[in-house]
């Protein structure tokens, strides 16, 4: 009777993680399907609460799909492009009056300070990591200062990614009037999300007008670097227009979700777009749990499969799922110019173990992989003069399909030029990476750590 019952709890669990697949469209890779349901079958009475924990990756269920009406830049809205992102749920793509890509850390630094300095109404900062270090605390006396001057303040940071933020700085912070909020802590109700699933957007916005946003959080290594060692590659921009308020929208959806009230405060009257349709077109391309779709994922193999002259793409880690390999390996293959430009060595090791196999796929398949000397985090996407993408997304399936990511999709051929410009300075010394063949076993341990590391 023992062996019986221990047999209808297993499945009943397995019947659990059925239901709730099914009923959540928890869409997964196979290999991840497998690893729970294998978890779940050996290991019941562990199996189930971690998946109950961690399983989920998905709060908003898929809707019927729409074709959006035409609005006022018909030319663009009738791209491939602005349709897929459509007809997933986003808005359209609007003029922005301005949009600036920064050089480097220094003038990042600059332009984070600028338009901080000039809100007088609201500042609202959304990152994964504030650091416990030198930058980390002028962040701080910045937002101080600005609470000080009666601008209403508002931090918002990931629990697991600012987990070294020092408490007594997020004290002196909420004593000068500065909002500090965690997103989903360590212990919170479960109802509100999953742990493993983590807020990975970077995000700043002065009065719903101006955005400053990209790949770096408030660390030292982001800007100035660490003692000898040089700061990190890393790409971000500022954009003064309408996609400011947009990602106020998304700030306020992350901080009711921490539990706070929602926002009563008047702010000032929305950016009117420029009279130019055709300037600076942008749009914000949110990816994560809040998506009912996996829509970077989407859009990148829409738009390597569409790619006739060139996918450039800069990442810290390179991890992919098999579809998207196989969409970079095929658009080599047919002469398309694929190019991936990646660190030699990241921060993270086992990242750099379970990107070779991908890399020699990609050598063999005719695309070059380029490698920097030191720490890239930059990450960005260009797709032959129509599409430049840039923002908080890895190259990797933690960031695909699970951490909440937000990237910018730029349409007007000088942002993309822009952005295009700048990686071709900045990585002109970046050597070309020669895919050598490996030992059987050197392969399997590859696949293993990509599998146990990167699927859950």
């Amino acid at each position: 009777m023992l062996i019986l019952g221990h047999l209808l709890f297993g499945l009943l669990c397995l019947l659990v993680y059925a239901v709730n697949t099914h009923v959540g469209a928890q869409r997964r890779h196979p290999s991840a399907a497998v690893a729970w349901v294998l978890l779940i079958a050996l290991m019941p009475y562990a199996g189930l609460p971690l998946y109950l924990i961690f399983g989920s990756r998905k709060f908003v269920r898929p809707q019927p799909h729409h074709r959006a009406a035409p609005g006022p830049h018909d030319a663009a809205a009738r791209s491939a492009t602005i349709a897929t992102l459509q007809s997933m749920g986003l808005g359209a793509p609007q003029p922005q009056h301005e949009v600036r890509f920064h050089r480097d850390g220094a003038e990042a630094w600059d332009e984070l300070v600028a338009l901080a300095t000039a809100a007088r109404h609201q500042l609202d900062l959304c990152t994964y990591q504030l650091g416990n270090d030198p930058l980390g605390q002028q962040v701080a006396m910045l937002l101080e200062q600005r609470a000080v001057a009666g601008v209403r303040v508002r931090l918002l940071l990931d629990s697991i990614g600012s987990l070294g933020t020092s408490r007594r700085t997020i004290a002196r912070l909420r004593a000068t009037g500065v909002q500090v909020r965690w997103f989903m802590p360590l212990l919170h109700n479960p109802m509100r999300g999953r742990v493993n699933l983590r807020n990975h957007r970077k995000l700043t916005i002065a009065d719903g007008r101006r955005l400053w946003s990209g790949g770096r959080n408030l660390a030292a290594e982001y800007f100035t670097g660490r003692g000898r060692e040089p700061a990190w590659v890393d790409a971000s921009f500022t954009v003064d227009g309408p996609l400011a308020a947009q990602a106020r929208a998304l700030f306020d959806s992350h901080w009711l979700h921490t539990g706070s009230a929602p926002d009563e405060a008047a702010g000032p009257p929305p950016v009117p777009p420029p009279h130019d349709g055709a300037r600076h077109l942008a749009q914000l391309v949110p990816s994560g749990p809040d998506q009912a779709e996996d829509t970077m994922h989407d859009l990148l193999l829409t738009e390597i499969f569409r790619a006739r002259r060139q996918v450039l793409a800069v990442s810290p880690y390179f991890v992919p799922d098999d579809s998207l390999l196989t969409a970079l390996c095929l658009a080599a293959r047919r002469g398309v110019q694929v190019e991936l430009i990646l660190p030699e060595r990241s921060n993270h090791r086992l990242a750099d173990i379970a990107r070779e196999r991908a890399l020699r796929e990609l050598a063999a398949a005719g695309a070059r992989v380029r490698l920097t000397e030191g720490m890239t985090h930059a990450k960005a996407v260009v797709i032959d003069d129509t599409l430049a993408l840039c923002g908080s997304l890895n190259l990797d399936a933690r960031s695909l399909f699970l951490n909440y990511e937000l990237m910018v999709a730029f349409y007007a051929p000088a942002d993309i030029a822009a952005l295009n410009r700048w990686l071709s300075a900045t990585f002109a010394d970046a050597r070309d990476c020669a895919a050598a063949a490996v030992s059987l076993p050197r392969d399997i341990f590859e696949g293993l750590v990509r599998w146990l590391a990167f699927q859950i």
